[in-house]
């Protein structure tokens, strides 16, 4: 997989370029549609101020490598509200320090080569934390500050419309920090490493998981970053050298159990928060909520099968998500026909509706259950001529392994499966509503795609396990550009989740 760098000098287009495998897409969907041939004019220049990057491939490696991204705890000026850029003013809050030690316990049995840090006090101090008694040195490397905002900052915001084109004190902060990120990924690969710790911040993970699969600046704001949340990312060499291929594993992880655990309310008050808990999105108060379920593990001994039922491990999945979203009011629950689908969003429904009992509300709640073919694609997939056990485990990547007519037909299909729970979202009588999909890793995958208006290409580069959740909000409506809150969430499953990283003793894959 390619990622980019900005070209020596900017090249203006109003398409993403196309490369071999793919280039950075330019999202239009951020641009309000209006009327009028001045304001047409208008939108026409802004989608032209968009860089376009070049194809520049990633360094070489000889092993599978997996970086694990963690942004600081809440600091001073997060808890003021007042945007900090790489001013070095604020220190961890007693909250900020709790979340740090949350994520130590999250990662302690990690078997990390290396740990990255930014040199910024409230990062350094968070990865001090997290990096514990280990003896290796922390590396700190400047180009992981937080994003250079000059006279801009210690203000509060005033640059939402249009960030990637912002210009202050003739400089394009984004557009830098998309280029800093860059530079980051070679010098991370270049480590002789294969277990790579990077603590920063907000916006320079945001670039960092951008860049790394080939999002251009445009995406900025779009993949949410909580404090101490983690992100994770795979690399894995080609058998053809050259650069890596590249999947975002997980997005926005926290350790949920770890928080419900804790006797000391105080105590508790000071963890990450779940990424599923209702709250703003990219600074941005969200009401509408798309939340993806991937059904669990069944009595299928090859996991394309959902027509099958749920096995024990499957229920118990299916349990813990419905108990995760007993804390959001959901409206309406859409799934696939097949067997697991249903069973699991049944089990999402009962305790929905038992909400009153269990404590949660003062009143039932009544979910609307529907079925949508649209996203049962597993005869789709079954369509392919590769033998089963070419896809022992859903490997990150794996979706890149199908031939392309069966890709074709599963973008189309999940294109429309996109549609229709958009519209599912769009019932204005309801100012707040929580639609659940389930169904298939496939078709969920395929789902972000769509939503991130990205092409069928970007499928490999996302990864998703059996009972894992993801989140996407809209602060604008569902017209509006979705915000990736978290992807292959799966911390609720406690015991029964997929750990972020594996041991790589004895030179085994992650």
């Amino acid at each position: 997989m390619l990622s980019f760098s900005v070209m020596p000098s900017l090249v203006h287009h109003n398409r993403f370029l196309i490369q071999t495998p793919f280039a950075v897409r330019l999202s239009l969907s951020s641009i309000p549609q209006v009327e009028g041939s001045k304001a047409s004019k208008s939108m026409v220049a802004r989608e032209l101020s968009s860089e376009l990057y070049g194809a520049v491939p990633f360094p070489r490696i000889r092993a599978a490598k997996r970086v694990v991204l963690v942004r600081h705890g809440q600091s001073t000026w997060n808890e003021e509200g007042r945007i900090q850029g790489s001013s070095d003013f604020s220190v961890l809050t007693k909250k900020g320090e709790s979340q740090a030690e949350t994520s130590r316990q999250m990662l302690i049995d990690d078997s990390f080569d290396v740990c990255f840090s930014s040199p910024l006090i409230r990062s350094k101090r968070t990865a001090e934390i997290i990096w514990g008694n280990r003896e290796e040195e922390i590396l700190t490397d400047n180009d992981l500050r937080e994003i250079d905002l000059y006279s801009f900052q210690a203000t509060f915001r005033q640059w939402q419309v249009d960030a990637t084109n912002f210009n202050i004190d003739g400089h394009y902060p984004v557009r830098e920090l998309w280029t800093r990120a860059r530079s980051c990924w070679s010098k991370i690969l270049a480590h002789e490493s294969r277990s790579v710790l990077v603590v920063a911040h907000n916006a320079v993970n945001q670039a960092l998981v951008a860049t790394a699969i080939g999002l251009g600046t445009e995406y900025f704001r779009i993949l949410l970053q909580s404090n101490c949340g983690v992100s994770v990312l795979d690399f894995t060499p080609r058998a053809e050298s050259g650069s890596p291929q590249i999947c975002l594993n997980r997005l926005n992880q926290v350790d949920y159990m770890l928080c419900c655990s804790l006797n000391s309310i105080e105590i508790l008050l000071q963890t990450p928060n779940s990424p599923v808990a209702t709250g703003s999105s990219g600074g941005r108060k969200a009401s509408k909520r798309i939340v993806l379920v991937c059904y669990g593990s069944t009595q299928a001994s090859f996991p394309y099968f959902a027509d099958r039922p749920l096995n024990m491990l499957g229920i118990i999945q299916s349990q813990k998500t419905a108990e995760l979203l007993l804390d959001l009011k959901v409206s309406s629950i859409v799934s696939s026909p097949k067997n697991a689908c249903v069973e699991t969003a049944n089990t999402i429904s009962r305790v929905q509706e038992a909400a009153d009992c269990l404590g949660a509300d003062c009143v039932p709640r009544y979910v609307d259950m529907k079925q949508l073919d649209d996203l049962d694609i597993e005869d789709i997939l079954q369509q392919s001529k590769k033998d089963a056990v070419e896809f022992p485990s859903f490997q990150p990547g794996w979706l890149k392994e199908f031939e392309e007519e069966v890709v074709v037909k599963l973008w189309s299909q999940s294109g429309k499966a996109w549609e229709s729970l958009l519209s599912e979202l769009s019932d204005e009588s309801e100012p707040q509503k929580t639609v659940v999909a389930v169904g298939h890793p496939a078709v969920h995958i395929s789902l972000m795609g769509h939503c991130l208006n990205l092409t069928k290409e970007w499928m490999g580069s996302f990864h998703l396990d059996a009972g894992s959740i993801s989140v996407v909000d809209f602060p604008d409506g569902p017209t509006g550009r979705g915000v990736i809150r978290c992807i292959n969430y799966t911390a609720h499953l406690g015991r029964w989740s997929i750990p972020i990283t594996r041991s790589t003793v004895d030179d085994k894959e992650f």
